[in-house]
């Protein structure tokens, strides 16, 4: 008798970026520039982080299971009643429950091949059938093609935009013709972790396509521009009954007391958000003009990283060279791009330190 079913025995676990500690201890290398798992350069929300050192002593009780203060900053910031709100330990904790609670035995969940791993990691988790679309022009989001996989089957579509780990993104009036041709029994989950940094035109308004759509479900994170990353903290708007439905199936106590008052008070940091935007908007072209001199094909993004291919360069070759650099990239292999490194936008100078060590690396 098998010790655990298949679909558990065939999993891949997610790998995160290097730890800086572990880079200096394996690599006997100082002053690292970790620039593999998109964190905010400018580190944490000192709002947020304010709130969270004020409810420190108070670690020995458990948190308010249902972060009523958390809810309540979150409805008034987008205007969203509490009812549609839903927290989670990171977002990832939220994809994961919304696989397990929505999709049926013999339902499947659909998304773009190459798109964020957590969705093939939940589907797979609970023994559910992925469906991936491929993508267009190698780096982005085929809407029809993924539309012309949708079957009675597909109760979970998951969409990524800015899509991670390409940075490339697909445009409002796209989408409102997916969701047209969409089961309003099936929830098509958007993902908008990089929302905040994004300034194309035609980008989608989330919250007005909410009361278009009721089974549209967006999902958001403090990790990005909010710099909460290590607090693990999520948060989903759905219609009332599915957020019933999802506290039914989470653990109680999911985010802890630290986080939600980190998240509670990081919501109303207009100046370290405004500050965050900027140094992306500045620094993201200087890194991609960096990359591109260096002979890589830089994808266009609208997310706090960009992903760079530097064709012939085998993607694991180059990110362990550049760990003896003191720089962590993060390789995509794993994600369908052999030679390309997703490389987080930086501060100036860890950006300056990155393309350095890459005009050496690739000199060699």
């Amino acid at each position: 008798m098998p010790l655990v079913p298949s679909h558990v025995a065939s999993l891949q676990p997610y790998v995160p970026g290097k730890p800086i500690e572990e880079v200096e201890r394996e690599y006997g290398v100082s002053d690292v520039a970790k620039l593999a798992s998109n964190e905010n350069a400018l580190g944490p929300s000192p709002l947020g982080m304010a709130a969270a050192r004020a409810v420190c002593d108070r670690v020995h009780l458990y948190p308010d299971g249902s972060a009523f203060y958390l809810k309540k900053a979150l409805s008034e910031r987008f205007d969203v009643p509490i009812e549609e709100i839903l927290v989670g330990n990171g977002s990832n904790e939220l994809i994961e429950l919304l696989v397990r609670t929505f999709a049926l035995e013999g339902e499947e969940v659909l998304t773009s091949a190459q798109s964020f791993i957590a969705y093939k990691l939940a589907a797979h988790a609970h023994g559910r059938r992925l469906v991936e679309a491929p993508m267009k022009e190698r780096f982005h989001y085929d809407l029809e093609a993924l539309a012309a996989h949708l079957s009675p089957r597909t109760k979970v579509v998951f969409l990524a935009n800015p899509d991670n780990p390409t940075g490339t993104w697909f445009l409002e009036k796209e989408l409102v013709h997916f969701l047209g041709r969409v089961s309003r029994d099936t929830l098509v989950v958007l993902d908008e972790a990089y929302v905040e940094f994004v300034e194309a035109p035609g980008f989608q308004d989330s919250m007005a396509l909410r009361k278009q759509h009721p089974n549209l479900v967006v999902l958001r994170t403090f990790s990005k521009i909010y710099g909460l990353a290590g607090l693990r903290l999520g948060y989903a708007f759905a219609r009332p009954e599915l957020v019933a439905f999802l506290d039914r199936v989470r653990a109680p106590f999911n985010v802890n007391m630290v986080a939600q008052a980190a998240g509670a008070a990081a919501l109303g940091d207009g100046a370290h958000v405004a500050l965050s935007r900027e140094l992306v908007r500045l620094e993201r072209p200087f890194l991609e003009k960096g990359l591109r001199e260096l002979g890589a094909t830089v994808v266009p993004s609208q997310a706090n990283f960009v992903l760079a291919d530097f064709p012939g360069r085998p993607g694991m070759a180059l990110f362990e060279a550049l760990l003896h650099e003191a720089v962590v990239v993060r390789p995509v292999a794993g994600y369908g791009f052999p030679t390309g490194q997703r490389i987080t936008v930086g501060t100036h100078a860890e950006n300056v330190k990155a393309l350095a060590a890459l005009r050496r690396v690739l000199a060699r």
